[in-house]
């Protein structure tokens, strides 16, 4: 099934990213973890873009999509970045995907690497797309948006006129990135439509549950933090237990003001932590 269908199907779609261990002795660790994931009944699980490109030794994005798809039964959504990428590079993993009968993909441009030069052929996302779209019209193509406006965008404006690139390349659905303001979100999500995107778009949250998380997820996302998250992190930053669990109920919050404000699907940044996922699904059920 494509991504696209499910939000023909329900009024918000729920779904949970996960990452591919860097070290394959892991992945027994990694698929009990998507065990107790499917338990939650996501609609779909992303695998964001790993060993099959950035880390030897570790496992593919295309060995835990099957896995999701052939063992667990739910639908993956596979990243696929183009950043140092060639066609040949592109193919090669789209082929390995098809064969193991994945069929979404989420075309990313990826953030900028000293090893890795911008592709010629790829510059942005929106050029994965298209040639994606164009030679294997098989697939069912998803892209990122930036609620705040991506890092090199001049500004939001400009930001949101790239989704309507992204949209006529091919694209029939829109991942955020995690932010932590949902004001923020509904201001992009408005100027979205009025531009005539008209794509579902899941909301991307994540729940910070660990002082370790702060600072990279921050520096990574460059996502603005409301008072509310700010006060929650000062109260709690000496208190893994407690901080662990405010954690949770600030993303809990957050995304039942999402579903009920008539967001398509939200998406969740678990991390990989299952009882996380579990805790935040088990705070929201009662709205999917």
């Amino acid at each position: 099934m494509y991504i696209r269908q499910l939000f023909a199907q329900k009024p918000c779609v729920f779904s949970i990213e996960c990452f591919p261990p860097k070290v394959a002795d892991n992945y027994p660790k990694m698929q009990q973890t998507l065990r107790e994931m499917k338990e939650l009944a996501p609609d779909y699980i992303s695998v964001t873009y790993g060993a099959g490109g950035t880390a030897p030794g570790g496992i593919s994005t295309c060995q835990i999509a099957s896995f999701i798809k052939n063992e667990l039964g739910i639908e993956p959504l596979a990243h696929l970045t183009c950043m140092g990428a060639d066609p040949q590079k592109v193919d090669q993993v789209l082929d390995q995907l098809f064969g193991a009968g994945i069929r979404n993909v989420l075309a990313l441009r990826g953030d900028k690497n000293p090893n890795l030069p911008l592709s010629r052929e790829f510059p942005h996302a929106s050029d994965l797309s298209a040639y994606i779209r164009g030679k294997y019209g098989s697939f069912g193509l998803s892209g990122a948006c930036y609620p705040e406006g991506h890092t090199e965008s001049a500004s939001l404006a400009q930001d949101v006129a790239m989704l309507k690139v992204k949209q006529e390349a091919g694209v029939s659905h829109l991942v955020s990135q995690l932010f932590f303001d949902n004001a923020k979100y509904y201001r992009f999500l408005n100027m979205a439509r009025k531009a005539g995107v008209d794509l579902p778009i899941s909301a991307g949250v994540m729940p910070i549950v660990r002082q370790s998380q702060i600072q990279r997820t921050v520096a990574l996302s460059s996502a603005s933090l409301p008072s509310a998250f700010t006060k929650m992190i000062s109260r709690y930053q000496d208190d893994e237990a407690s901080l662990y669990q405010a954690g949770i109920e600030y993303a809990v919050n957050q995304l039942r003001d999402l579903i009920e404000g008539g967001a398509d699907g939200v998406h969740l940044y678990a991390m990989n932590n299952p009882d996380v996922a579990r805790q935040v699904k088990q705070g929201i059920e009662d709205l999917l």
